[in-house]
């Protein structure tokens, strides 16, 4: 039994003393203790070893009164598995040198064995679950099929993502092999991080907002739905759409148990868009991290105060930015552990 199951029990909708709180990217980035281990070994390396996936996971654990931790890796360790060669290019982010174009491409993606080519995601979770000693939840996630696809396409980040959605446009065949192949790995990667110990899963669709939503409905949401069915048949499933909003409706009819949102919608639309059928999650600005610390905890009372604390999760609207200083992170923590109405 989990000792501290305060999230658990706010994905299951049941009554709770306080919202749970944890962030996004906290395992990693602002910590000094991340940054010293950043400095000897590269990105994939932290990713591959479980040892220090593991021991990145427990860093912010170890320093701050979370309500769960989250297993340090990445949603691109997918596509690798799938035979992507993925790296992680100093000032430019991911980086695929063959980037997927063609039928033919899409055709020589292999099917994997998810254990076999991802073992070392497993070996970290192991590792991270005798560390945390049952205390608090651990959440396993993935990238979206669309996020993945995004990467895959273009062959490294973008603002527009123009290669991915002429891509999805001119070859919808070519485009559906491929989400139905990421949609496959996913789940199976999936279930068997639940196999390995995660209470939690949580899917990032990080460009989804890049797509209409009638395109969003084709090449994004129906996958996602897909891996949601799947994986809420043995555990709490939370989807994170950025930029999403106008889904936010059709996600509450879902079988997720709980959706996040980025800062960009207010608490009310987003409880009004979802017919508070759903436990939501979020969403302070990471860059009001960068606020002095009374101001951050002034915003989260106001932004608890107007989600409710039943049915919410206190988080960021999106993943920690690396120049937060440790204390102001602290203060956002701290400012929902100590929630008083």
């Amino acid at each position: 039994m989990i000792k501290n199951d305060l999230l658990l029990r706010a994905l299951r909708g049941e009554e709770v003393e306080r919202p749970p709180v944890w962030m996004m990217r906290q395992a990693g980035r602002y910590l000094p203790e991340f940054i010293e281990l950043r400095d000897k070994y590269d990105f994939f390396t932290r990713c591959q070893t479980p040892e220090l996936a593991a021991e990145i996971t427990v860093q912010p654990i170890r320093r701050f009164p979370l309500d769960a931790a989250i297993i340090f890796s990445d949603i691109l360790v997918v596509p690798q598995a799938m035979g992507m060669d993925f790296e992680m290019r100093p000032g430019v982010g991911p980086w695929l040198e063959k980037p997927i174009r063609t039928l033919q491409d899409v055709e020589n993606i292999p099917v994997v064995d998810v254990e076999e080519e991802l073992g070392y995601v497993y070996a970290a979770m192991d590792l991270t679950k005798k560390e945390l000693d049952n205390n608090i939840p651990l959440i396993g996630f993935a990238g979206s099929p669309w996020t993945i696809l995004c990467y895959a396409v273009e062959g490294q980040g973008s603002k527009s993502f123009d290669k991915a959605k002429s891509f999805c446009f001119k070859n919808p065949i070519a485009a559906h092999m491929l989400l139905e192949k990421i949609t496959q790995t996913t789940i199976d990667y999936l279930l068997k991080k639940v196999e390995h110990g995660a209470n939690v899963i949580q899917i990032f669709d990080s460009w989804g907002g890049m797509l209409s939503p009638a395109d969003y409905d084709e090449f994004s949401w129906k996958y996602i739905e897909r891996i949601v069915n799947e994986l809420s048949k043995v555990v709490p499933v939370t989807v994170f759409a950025k930029g999403c909003w106008f889904a936010l409706e059709k996600m509450a009819d879902s079988k997720a148990s709980a959706l996040g949102v980025d800062w960009t919608i207010t608490p009310e639309l987003a409880r009004q868009f979802t017919g508070n059928k759903k436990t939501l999650q979020g969403n302070f600005d990471p860059a009001r991290l960068l606020s002095p610390p009374e101001k951050i905890q002034e915003l989260v009372v106001d932004m608890i105060d107007r989600f409710g604390t039943q049915k919410y999760i206190a988080n960021l609207g999106h993943g920690i930015l690396p120049n937060v200083p440790v204390e102001n992170a602290q203060a956002f923590i701290e400012a929902v552990v100590n929630y008083k109405k």
